[in-house]
């Protein structure tokens, strides 16, 4: 089933829960407005809030997710199957229930200000958009900005939605001690496939809007074209590059879809719907740079898959930086400033 707005209108069985589900004899004559179909925002205060990161092709060491479930609805993500851990399906219940963290500012105020803690850039979001529309509500990833600025911490964005542009005055100021990078995830510049493939997120066009307006404020930008899906989106790698490099992206970086756990029934449900005469050919694809399967682990080279279609993605991505980004410098965030606020706070007792 699927739902207007929604990535998916399915939810598969919970793997950790002994369990099925079974549809509703209903469901099938359920009116949209009914609340089962609204978002839902469930409050929750966990222990800890900063997430260390030990995969070796992540490039970052730690991340905070002000938010668990994603409003966005894209399909393909990586995170949905997470919503497993706090009891919830990775279908549309990654999408509809949304978990708050109301008490993200304290448990951060107290990493940052604990004497043993050493600055490295933390990212935002790891795992769900930060800036997915529950932030407009919640304000929370603002507060965690303003936080980062106090403590003139380090702190890297990956988001695809324009409400990032509400806080430009807060990225401003962190810009200006080096503090902060913004990656915008660009899958597609095909609105009609983005509204339904990233169902809640901006347009293309405002994504490149976003990346105009950092651009026009100096502060670093990363085109992230996540996932590229083969078969599907590849053959849009040079097009979004080059206009990314146009609306002043600095960098370039790519990853390649992996459909873990169940994704692999929610993304083959979703083809079935919108396009099955196209679905043998993405799946197969998927396979060829999955050795066979339909996800990856470290080992297995998830990030960039393996066997012919993934080099020749690889190689449009090495001309795409060639022509559009020849410096395509890692950007480098100043993790200094941090030591030397904690040193003058010490200062003062």
């Amino acid at each position: 089933m699927q739902i207007k707005g929604r990535g998916t209108g399915t939810n598969p069985n919970n793997r950790f829960n002994s369990n099925s589900l079974e549809p509703d004899v209903f469901s099938d004559i359920l009116d949209e407005n009914e609340n089962i179909l609204k978002t839902q925002f469930i409050p929750t205060h966990p222990k800890t809030i900063l997430n260390k990161i030990v995969s070796e092709d992540i490039p970052f060491s730690y991340s905070l997710n002000p938010y668990q479930g994603c409003e966005h609805g894209c399909i393909y993500c990586y995170a949905r199957p997470s919503h497993n851990y706090w009891g919830y399906s990775s279908g549309l219940d990654f999408e509809q229930k949304i978990l708050v963290k109301q008490n993200v500012i304290g448990l951060l105020t107290q990493q940052l200000q604990n004497v043993k803690w050493k600055a490295v850039p933390i990212a935002l979001s790891g795992n769900t958009d930060c800036y997915q529309p529950a932030e407009a509500k919640f304000k929370i990833t603002r507060a965690i900005l303003e936080t980062m600025y106090k403590f003139r911490h380090p702190v890297s964005i990956i988001t695809k939605n324009q409400l990032i542009l509400r806080d430009l005055d807060i990225l401003k100021k962190l810009n200006e001690h080096n503090l902060i990078s913004v990656a915008i995830s660009i899958t597609t510049l095909d609105k009609n496939l983005q509204r339904i493939l990233e169902p809640r997120t901006a347009t293309p066009d405002n994504r490149f809007k976003i990346l105009r307006i950092l651009k026009e404020n100096g502060i670093p930008t990363i085109c992230m074209m996540a996932p590229i899906i083969p078969g599907l989106t590849d053959h849009e790698i040079i097009n979004i590059a080059k206009k990314s490099a146009k609306y002043g992206a600095n960098a370039l970086g790519y990853s390649l879809i992996r459909l873990n756990q169940d994704l692999d029934i929610l993304f083959s449900d979703w083809l079935d719907h919108h396009m099955p005469a196209k679905k043998d050919k993405i799946i197969n694809q998927i396979k060829s740079i999955r050795n066979g399967k339909l996800s990856a682990t470290i080992s297995e080279n998830r990030m960039k898959g393996q066997g012919k279609i993934s080099e020749i993605i690889a190689e449009q991505i090495k001309l795409a930086r060639k022509l559009y980004f020849p410096e395509n410098k890692k950007i480098i965030l100043n993790t200094e400033l941090h030591k030397d606020y904690k040193s003058d706070q010490l200062s003062l007792f």
